[in-house]
């Protein structure tokens, strides 16, 4: 891995203001799917929750001059989202990282990285070994776990 490129994945400030930097304000959310849905068993590990739990899960693309810079999927417990207040189902095009680096409540746990799933990808941005990064952002009882993979697009702006 390049210096630049773990700079950008280990950075634990706001992605959604690094990328609207890098797009020079041509930064936007294109969501691509929401709603109720079993966790992935490797989510609920992380969150805490038993295997099979249901969560609100979002993926969206985060897109820079129209390009799909990165995916992300996000992803919170049922129970510990309906027991706080963190309007996640009404997030619509908003930057879920804005909500998060907003509320000084929030605390980001580590960062982990992989090469992510070309599985797990939506079939558009689909490719192997591409770099992605995790962390849980926790208030209270409430755990929100954020993947971001780094597409080609955004290297090829980035470096």
């Amino acid at each position: 891995m390049r210096n630049d490129e773990h700079a950008w994945l280990l950075d634990d400030g706001s992605l959604t203001r690094r990328l609207t930097a890098l797009a020079d304000g041509r930064f936007r959310v294109q969501p691509l799917d929401e709603g109720w849905q079993a966790l992935r068993d490797e989510e609920c590990t992380a969150l805490g929750v038993e295997n099979g739990s249901e969560g609100w899960v979002r993926e969206v693309y985060l897109l820079g001059d129209e390009q799909p810079w990165v995916f992300a999927r996000s992803v919170a417990a049922k129970a510990a989202l309906q027991a706080g207040d963190v309007p996640l189902q009404e997030l619509g095009t908003r930057s879920l990282g804005e909500l998060l680096f907003s509320d000084p409540a929030f605390s980001r746990g580590g960062i982990e990285l992989c090469r992510y799933p070309a599985g797990l990808l939506p079939e558009k941005v689909r490719q192997p070994a591409l770099w992605a990064r995790r962390s849980a952002f926790s208030r209270g009882p409430l755990s929100v776990l954020v993947a971001e993979v780094f597409l080609p697009d955004f290297w090829c702006r980035a470096l």
